[in-house]
Parts: C-alpha cells; sequence; structure tokens
C-alpha cells in the first residue's frame, strides 16, 4: 500500500511570516497538532507542532507576534506519495517524528500520522512499533 492512499489530503499550511499566535489559532481551530510552513509556491520549508511553540517559543520569550520561523523546524522530513506506508513507518520511527509532510514535485499534498497507519488492521504493528520508538527518550535521561 502506499501513502497516498492513507494520507489526509486536506492540509493547512503556515507561511514563515505567520505569528506564533496565528499558528496556534490555526491548530486550535483544525485541532491538528502540527502545521506544515510553506513558501508561496506551497513548498514546504518547515513545520512546526504545538511543543514547538510551547518549547522553542512560550518558555524562550518570545511572544505570540513573533514570527512562526522563529520556534518552527527547518529540517523537513518528508516523504513522496508513492512511498510505502511500512517505509514511511519506518521513516517516522528513526526520526522520532509522529507527522510526515507528503510531498511531490516540490509541493506539499499531504500529511501521515501515526493514527493514519494504526486505523488500518494491516499497519497496527507498524504504526505500534513507530510510536514506540518515537516515545523513547533522544538522550539518555539522567
Amino acid at each position: 500500500m502506499k501513502v497516498r492512499e492513507i494520507m489526509t489530503t486536506n492540509i493547512s499550511v503556515a507561511r514563515e511570516n505567520s505569528t506564533i499566535k496565528e499558528v496556534a489559532d490555526q491548530m486550535k481551530s483544525l485541532n491538528v497538532g502540527s502545521i506544515p510552513v510553506c513558501d508561496s509556491s506551497d513548498k514546504p520549508i518547515g513545520i512546526v507542532t504545538d511543543r514547538d511553540i510551547v518549547i522553542r517559543g512560550l518558555t524562550s520569550g518570545s511572544d505570540n507576534s513573533a514570527p512562526v520561523s522563529s520556534v518552527m523546524t527547518r529540517n523537513v522530513v518528508s516523504v513522496s506519495p508513492d512511498t510505502d506506508v511500512h517505509e514511511a513507518a519506518r521513516i517516522m520511527a528513526d526520526n522520532q517524528i509522529r507527522r510526515l509532510p507528503v510531498v511531490e514535485n516540490g509541493k506539499i499534498v499531504g500529511m501521515l500520522s501515526i493514527g493514519d497507519l494504526a486505523v488500518r488492521d494491516i499497519y497496527v504493528n507498524e504504526a505500534g512499533d513507530a510510536l514506540s520508538s518515537i516515545s523513547e527518550p533522544s538522550r539518555p535521561m539522567k
């Protein structure tokens, strides 16, 4: 099965000059935990999560009018719509990410989440393995 068969295609994006507040409001209204950040041609240049807003924004003293570019993750890990879902799950696990932008011809066309994998009975194990890897601490605990 390919990513295109299970990805979410109705996605919203932010621009890098959007404010942290605007993106947080967008997340709230859409009930999502991440928003891809794209340039004017919808090429992904980053991704911002609710955690980024809290950890990199609020706790670092940024106010809600700061640009989202100040808190977004710039190194976007993505897949193509033709990526096999098993490979996508492995990429999510290896990179400890729960949401994976889907990019075709340089433009964002969808998002794949752990939930997208989990609701397909045949991928429950892959989703569980990916979530287990994602949930592991990235650094040794002190």
